[in-house]
C-alpha cells in the first residue's frame, strides 16, 4: 500500500473508491478502478465487489462479474443476491441456480449467509427461463419453510414461473391464495391464458380486474390478434380509448395487425396520426406495422411513403415493403428494392424471399425466381421453407410449367400441403393439363377431403376438354359427399367499426335494415333497366 494512504481505514479506502465507481460508464475505466482495488488489497472487500459486479450488470460483462466474484473468499448475502441477479438479467439461468447452491452450502456450514427476499424472485425466475417446474416447486417450498411466502415479489415470481411453464392450475391456486394482487398478479396470470390461446378465460380475468394498465388491454388486445379474433382486437382497443386510456407503441404494434386483416384503413390512419403526434414513428417496430396495414388494406403508396420517411430500417422494414409491392402486382420495383437492401447491407430473411418469390410469380420471371431460390441456401444459408415452394410452383404453374413444377414438388424435404397441391391444381386448369391435375386431387383428397373446391375445379378442368363423364363423375361424388359450400363473407368498416356479414346469417340487430335498402336499390335498379327498355323500344325504328 501507499505511503500516503497508509493511514486510511479499510472503510476509508472503500469510500474513495465509490465516487470512481459511481461515474463508470465503460468496460475499460472498470478494469482501471479494478487495478487500483487489487493495488490497494481490496480485492476481498465484499463491498467494492458488489458495486463492481452492479456496473458488470449494467454493461453485459457478466463474465468478468464471475472473476470478481469467485475471487472473494467469503462473500456476503449483498454479494450473492447481486451475482444472482447479474446471471438471471443475462439469460444465464444455470450458472444462477449453481450461486444459490453455493449461497446454501456456506449457510449451513459457516451460517454468516442465508437467502432473503432478494435472493429468491431471481433464482425463481431462472426456473422459469428454464421451464423446469419441479425445480421452481422446491424453491417454492423452500419459501413457505423460510417465511418469505408473504413477499409480493416473491409470490409474483412463483405466479410467474407457473405461468411460463404452462401450470395454469398451479398459477390459479397460488393467486387465489395471495395476500396482496397487484396488476403485476393480474397480468401475469391473464398473459397465461393468452400464451395458451384461452382467450375466453383471459377475458373473464381481464373484465373481473379492479384496475388495469396499458399492459392489461395490451395483452388482450395482442391475445386477440394472435387468434384471429380480429373484430374484438379493435373492440377492446376502442373501449381502451373511450375510457381515456393512452395506448403506447406497442399497443400500436398489437391492433395493427387486426386493422390489415379487417381492412380497416380508416382506424388505421387514425393510428398513423397518432403515432406521429406522440413520437412513436421513432420505433422501427411501429412503422413496420404501419407498412404492413397499408400494404395489407391497398394503399401501398402510402406504405411507400412511410418506408421512404424512415430513419431507421431493418429486415423486417425491407421484407415488409418488398412483399407489398409484390401483392400489388409492382414486381421489379420489388426487384429493385431487394437490390438496394443488399446494397444497404442488411441481411435477408425466409421473409424477404417469400416476397421476392411472390413478385417473381405475379410477374411470370422463372428465371429470376429460380435464382433467388437457390441463392436463398448458397448465399445465405437459409433452408427454403413450404411457403417459399408454394411461390415456386406458382410461378412455375403461372407460366406453364406444370411438369417442373410437380418435380419440385417431389423433391421436397418436407410433405407439401393443400396450398402447394392447390396451386397445382389451378395451374392445370390454365394450362388444360388433366394427368397432373388428377395426381394433384389424388393428394387433395387425402389433405383436405370436404373441400367442394377442388373438386369444381377438377372438373371444370373435364369441362374444358370435353369429358363430360368426368364432369357427371365429379359432380355425383360431390352430391354422395353431402358435402356444404363454406358461406361467403364480406367486411367493411364504417365510422371506424368493422361489421362482418356472413352468407344467409340474420342475426345481426340492423339485418332487416339492410334488406329494406337492398330491396329498395333493387327495386330502383330494375325501374331504370325498365325505363331503358322503353326508351330503346321508343328509340327503335
Amino acid at each position: 500500500m501507499d505511503a500516503k494512504f497508509g493511514f486510511l481505514t479499510v472503510k476509508g479506502l472503500e469510500d474513495m473508491f465509490i465516487p470512481m465507481l459511481r461515474n463508470c460508464k465503460s468496460t475499460g475505466f472498470m478494469k482501471k478502478i479494478h487495478a487500483q482495488m487489487v493495488k490497494f488489497s481490496l480485492s476481498q472487500s465484499n463491498y467494492l465487489v458488489t458495486k463492481m459486479v452492479e456496473i458488470c450488470d449494467k454493461l453485459g460483462e457478466v463474465d468478468y462479474a464471475s472473476l470478481l466474484f469467485k475471487q472473494v473468499v467469503e462473500p456476503n448475502n449483498y454479494l450473492y443476491n447481486c451475482m444472482i441477479r447479474a446471471y438471471t438479467n443475462r439469460q444465464r439461468y444455470v450458472p444462477c441456480i449453481n450461486i444459490y447452491k453455493q449461497m446454501m452450502e456456506q449457510t449451513e456450514s459457516e451460517e454468516t449467509t442465508s437467502p432473503d427476499e432478494y435472493t429468491y424472485p431471481f433464482v425463481i425466475r431462472s426456473c422459469g427461463g428454464l421451464l423446469c417446474v419441479n425445480l421452481g416447486k422446491q424453491f417454492h417450498g423452500q419459501v413457505c419453510k423460510f417465511g418469505f411466502k408473504s413477499s409480493s415479489m416473491i409470490e409474483n415470481s412463483l405466479l410467474d414461473m407457473y405461468v411460463k411453464c404452462d401450470q395454469m392450475s398451479y398459477a390459479h391456486k397460488l393467486f387465489e391464495e395471495m395476500n396482496e394482487r397487484d396488476v403485476i398478479s393480474w397480468n401475469s396470470l391473464i398473459s397465461g391464458h393468452i400464451k395458451l390461446r384461452q382467450v375466453r378465460k383471459a377475458r373473464a380475468l381481464f373484465e373481473e380486474m379492479p384496475n388495469k394498465t396499458v399492459v392489461s388491454w395490451t395483452t388482450m388486445i395482442s391475445g386477440y390478434t394472435k387468434t384471429g379474433c380480429y373484430g374484438d382486437a379493435l373492440d377492446v382497443f376502442r373501449r381502451m380509448q373511450m375510457i381515456g386510456m393512452k395506448p403506447d407503441w406497442i399497443s400500436l404494434v398489437a391492433v395493427l395487425p387486426a386493422c390489415a386483416q379487417l381492412g380497416a384503413l380508416e382506424l388505421g390512419k387514425w393510428i398513423h396520426f397518432y403515432a406521429e403526434k406522440y413520437g412513436h414513428l421513432r420505433k422501427t417496430s411501429v412503422c413496420n406495422a404501419l407498412m404492413e396495414m397499408y400494404a395489407k388494406c391497398g394503399s401501398v403508396n402510402q406504405a411507400w411513403q412511410l418506408f421512404n420517411e424512415m430513419s431507421e430500417r431493418d429486415v423486417i422494414s425491407w421484407s415488409t415493403m418488398i412483399g407489398g409491392l409484390a401483392n400489388h402486382g409492382r414486381a421489379h420495383e420489388a426487384l429493385k428494392l431487394f437490390n438496394e437492401m443488399q446494397r444497404s447491407a442488411v441481411e435477408p430473411n425466409e421473409i424477404t424471399f417469400v416476397g421476392l418469390l411472390c413478385a417473381c410469380a405475379h410477374a411470370g420471371l422463372v428465371n429470376d425466381g429460380l435464382r433467388y431460390f437457390d441463392s436463398m441456401k448458397n448465399d445465405y444459408n437459409i433452408e427454403p421453407r413450404i411457403e417459399h415452394y408454394g411461390c415456386l410452383v406458382d410461378l412455375l404453374g403461372r407460366t406453364g410449367r406444370p411438369e417442373l413444377a410437380l418435380a419440385r414438388i417431389k423433391s421436397m424435404p418436407v410433405k407439401p400441403d393443400s396450398a402447394i397441391w392447390g396451386s397445382l391444381l389451378s395451374s392445370c386448369r390454365t394450362h388444360r393439363n388433366l394427368e397432373i391435375a388428377v395426381i394433384a386431387m389424388e393428394h387433395l383428397l387425402e389433405l383436405e377431403p370436404e373441400d367442394t373446391g377442388n373438386y369444381i375445379l377438377l372438373a371444370n378442368i373435364y369441362a374444358d376438354l370435353g369429358k363430360w363423364d368426368g364432369v357427371s363423375r365429379m359432380r355425383k361424388l360431390i352430391r354422395s359427399k353431402s358435402m356444404k359450400k363454406t358461406p361467403g363473407c364480406s367486411l367493411i368498416e364504417v365510422n371506424n367499426v368493422v361489421q362482418e356479414f356472413l352468407s344467409g346469417d340474420d342475426s345481426k340487430p340492423f339485418s332487416k335494415d339492410i334488406r329494406q335498402v337492398l330491396e329498395l336499390l333493387a327495386l330502383h335498379q330494375s325501374k331504370e333497366n325498365d325505363l331503358v327498355d322503353i326508351t330503346l323500344e321508343y328509340l327503335s325504328p
